[in-house]
């Protein structure tokens, strides 16, 4: 039975390949090890988010980042001093075989740094995980650990949640390196003016 998880038993079911619901500094997600293909794929499933929309990876470190042989370019280190740990996801190319990892299709991935010390201690912990925001895609994202339970009742993909109470902030700004000239996917948390006073 999918149950309330602390952290240790987070730890453990990402270490053997399950799918664990995790708080961030914005709302609630659903997570599966780099390590695990198979439990990256079934993110998707367990969402039915369409495999077209390619996964997010959260890290603890840009070290984490380029520990999976991603270059991390003087445009990316600029953001992720500016706003990491924080609401901003970057995008940026990558291998092969990550990028198909989390179902991009454009060889690129967008990275992030969640300004949470719970989610941040499991992150250094675990390594890289894929994490996606928790509810069915197309549905508000879950602030609470037992909506997670609830959206996902029945769903033996998923091995339980870690409840650290409620989570409702604003979505992450992402913004796209992989071009000669950056672009802004979607503003949220952080302003556009923001990420213009770093980059010009």
């Amino acid at each position: 039975m999918t149950s309330f998880l602390d952290i240790e038993g987070a730890l453990d079911a990402l270490a053997n390949g399950g799918v664990v619901g995790l708080p961030t500094d914005t709302v609630y997600g659903i997570a599966a090890s780099l390590a695990f293909p198979a439990s990256v794929a079934s993110l998707f499933d367990l969402k039915r988010r369409p495999m077209t929309v390619a996964l997010p990876i959260l890290v603890s470190s840009v070290a984490q980042i380029e520990a999976l042989s991603v270059p991390w370019s003087p445009r990316a280190h600029q953001l992720s001093d500016a706003f990491w740990p924080g609401a901003l996801t970057i995008i940026v190319e990558v291998p092969d075989e990550l990028s198909r990892l989390v179902g991009s299709s454009t060889g690129t991935v967008g990275f992030r740094s969640p300004d949470d010390n719970l989610l941040l201690e499991i992150l250094e912990r675990s390594g890289p995980l894929a994490l996606t925001s928790a509810n069915e895609h197309g549905d508000p994202p879950c602030q609470t650990a037992a909506q997670v339970l609830e959206v996902f009742a029945g769903r033996s993909e998923l091995s339980g949640v870690v409840d650290a109470g409620e989570r409702s902030q604003p979505v992450s700004t992402v913004v796209d390196l992989s071009l000669i000239a950056w672009r802004l996917v979607r503003e949220g948390a952080i302003q556009k003016d923001d990420l213009v006073a770093v980059l010009g």
